[in-house]
């Protein structure tokens, strides 16, 4: 009978990964044996079927694995964000078209120069008068950046973990929110969208912390999981969109009541006659109170401290040495 040479003694612990002699299917068959092998083996090998299914871009853009990309695009950004401590978020929407003030008056001065040229061009009339109240809009993109620097500068100072400003990471309002954590050398968080058009993530977002999503609806899922408080600056239809989400998932109690901030009352009374729903019995009195108004990026943060600590339930530690 055969018996180990190592018989009553431990053998040396086995290579994690190599053997001293091959298995059977560490070659592939001989040609020897069949001379269409090497080919046929070639082939079953270079066949998407044989992908691994992580590795397989068809299988996984299938619709039946809908369902495995909506877990994916939930669990990429969360592991990251988890990972950088991140516990907090002040999400901030605004529109695209607000750019910072010195390309607002580029582009104002360059309508009124080709106005100038065809003074009856009705259309040209019109862009016109759009860019002079985009010029005048330029300002709600200096109160973000503003705004941004303000939670930027608080990032370390949460209670539970790190707060940072998120945004959808694109142009305009959400790139200056982010450009003002970044003028602190503070990070900041971006949530893109894949478009049918490309589509570029601001400058500002930092690298580890701007994600790219298929869905919308993920998206909108990590916008409330960490937010604190929602500012809206104005926009068009994707800014209304968030702010009346929210309204929603707060006004119906889905979500615990967060402050929510409109940024510009007089541009906001416009756009959004609440008046109007509660006179015609669409919403109660109440849900005017679920909202309120600031002028500037200090009446907004300290709104913001002030509602938790209204609510027994301090955002921020308190300053070392206060």
């Amino acid at each position: 009978m055969n018996r180990s040479l190592n018989h009553g003694h431990p053998p040396a612990p086995a290579h994690p990964t190599q053997r001293k002699s091959a298995l059977p299917w560490h070659r592939p068959k001989s040609t020897e044996d069949d001379r269409d092998a090497a080919a046929s083996v070639e082939a079953i090998l270079l066949h998407p079927s044989y992908l691994p299914a992580a590795q397989d871009i068809a299988f996984l853009d299938q619709p039946e694995t809908r369902g495995i990309r909506l877990q994916l695009d939930y669990a990429k950004a969360e592991s990251l964000l988890l990972k950088f401590g991140i516990a907090h978020t002040i999400v901030v929407f605004g529109g695209t078209r607000i750019p910072e003030p010195r390309a607002a008056r580029r582009d104002a001065d360059a309508c009124e120069a080709s106005l100038a040229a065809h003074p009856d061009d009705p259309l040209l009339q019109r862009r016109c008068a759009a860019a002079r109240r985009v010029l005048d809009n330029s300002r709600f993109y200096d109160i973000a950046r503003t705004f941004g620097g303000l939670v930027g500068a608080a990032s370390d100072r949460a209670r539970g973990g790190r707060i940072m400003v998120m945004t959808g990471g694109g142009p305009g309002v959400m790139e200056a929110a982010n450009r003002g954590a970044h003028d602190q050398g503070c990070g900041s968080i971006g949530l893109n969208i894949t478009l049918p058009h490309e589509q570029y993530p601001n400058p500002y977002v930092s690298p580890e912390l701007c994600f790219s999503f298929h869905y919308f609806a993920i998206r909108k899922l990590h916008f409330m999981l960490r937010a604190r408080a929602l500012v809206i600056f104005p926009g068009g239809y994707g800014t209304l969109d968030e702010l009346f989400e929210v309204l929603t998932l707060v006004q119906t109690r889905k979500i615990v009541p967060l402050p929510i901030v409109m940024v510009g009352e007089a541009w906001w009374r416009r756009a959004f006659d609440v008046d109007f729903l509660v006179d015609e019995g669409m919403i109660d009195a109440e849900d005017r109170d679920l909202y309120w108004y600031a002028e500037t990026a200090e009446d907004a943060w300290n709104g913001i401290l002030r509602w938790y600590e209204a609510a027994g339930d301090p955002l921020l530690n308190p300053t070392p040495g206060a």
